[in-house]
């Protein structure tokens, strides 16, 4: 459920999906403690956090984190041609810059993004070459699934496919998903 809170002391409004949240400037907080299974153990979650024996050098790592994220984002056939990447591991921010074919590719980068453990906020500072309506994001809580989810957000469980749908190729299966995980939620009418 997407519910608008006042304004900020900054004059920012915030709307909050449960745990995720969207602000006016293109930030989306993400649980950095949440993150697919497989970047959390492997490339993306590693490039976050520098090894004890490594040298510390932030800008090295950073570069090596957006280059796993930029990677993950490829790998899940994304426009990402005009497209950059960079990871700031002090603020546990991503920032998404460029430009992109269309909005439900916009989400489903930022989606890519943010869902790796470690990973706080992403900025969103992609343009949409071509505008259609922006889909909400809910963030997964223990017990959920596709259906219990479609029924609260379209009033039918049996359209938790259109869900799935919108956050493929991330997700390979309707009955995984897990705790923290954000996801896109599609207007009906889209």
């Amino acid at each position: 459920m997407t519910t608008q809170s006042p304004a900020t002391a900054s004059g920012t409004t915030e709307l909050e999906t449960r745990t995720g949240k969207e602000t006016d400037h293109g930030f989306v907080e993400f649980r950095q403690e949440c993150g697919r299974e497989a970047l959390g153990r492997g490339q993306a979650q590693a490039a976050t956090t520098a090894p004890a024996s490594a040298p510390a050098d932030p800008g090295a790592a950073n570069r090596a984190a957006a280059d796993a994220i930029l990677t993950y984002i490829k790998s899940q056939n994304l426009v990402t041609t005009a497209v950059t990447i960079t990871f700031d591991g002090a603020s546990g921010t991503v920032t998404a810059a460029g430009s992109v074919p269309d909005q439900a590719t916009k989400e489903k980068i930022i989606l890519c993004c943010g869902n790796v453990e470690g990973v706080e906020h992403v900025d969103d500072r992609l343009l949409v070459e071509h505008v259609e309506p922006e889909a909400r994001f809910y963030t997964v809580v223990k017990g959920d699934n596709l259906s219990k989810i479609s029924k609260q957000q379209y009033g039918d469980a049996n359209k938790y496919m259109k869900i799935f749908e919108a956050n493929k190729p991330m997700l390979k299966d309707p009955d995984k998903i897990y705790p923290g995980q954000m996801l896109r939620i599609p207007p009906l009418s889209s």
